[in-house]
């Protein structure tokens, strides 16, 4: 299914993420913004930098990640780098935050799309690798690029 037959609009992917942690589960989680928010967000202005998912209370909290203002939005502006809550279900929050606290896990944004006109942020429960991982997942990368250049070339 192609992303127009689903209704989903790819806003930013967090590319570092995939480097730097292994995703365990992921969930698909709705996000409280102000109508500048979501402006930006259609013009593409977020940077997941430091993005990650904080826990207080029953809700959950998008921390890090920043969204460019609005220019013409006016006195109706947002801050930048404000908080923003996730809309999960109470049992999905549940689940996340006994899975951090006992294991040792995050979790981290992993893309900003709208689907069907909503904004919705994909989270991933995440194992942060160690550096001999990325070292070998870069080098399992450079392989299969050079067997599938290979193929090509005969």
């Amino acid at each position: 299914m192609t992303a127009k037959e689903s209704g989903e609009k790819l806003v930013a992917q967090n590319k570092k993420a995939r480097h730097l942690y292994e995703f365990l589960e992921k969930y698909e989680a709705g996000m409280a913004l102000t109508g500048s928010e979501v402006k930006s967000l259609r013009a593409g202005r977020v940077s997941f930098k430091d993005g990650y998912v904080k826990f207080e209370g029953d809700e959950a909290f998008l921390v890090g990640v920043h969204i460019g203002v609005y220019e013409n939005a006016g006195y109706a502006g947002h801050e930048p780098e404000r908080r923003r809550k996730l809309l999960l279900h109470a049992a999905e929050i549940r689940t996340l935050r006994s899975r951090v606290e006992q294991k040792g896990l995050t979790v981290v944004p992993v893309r900003i799309y709208f689907k069907n006109g909503r904004a919705k942020t994909e989270i991933a429960l995440a194992r942060g690798k160690k550096v001999f991982d990325r070292r070998d997942d870069l080098k399992n990368r450079d392989l299969d690029r050079d067997a599938a250049r290979e193929l090509a070339r005969h």
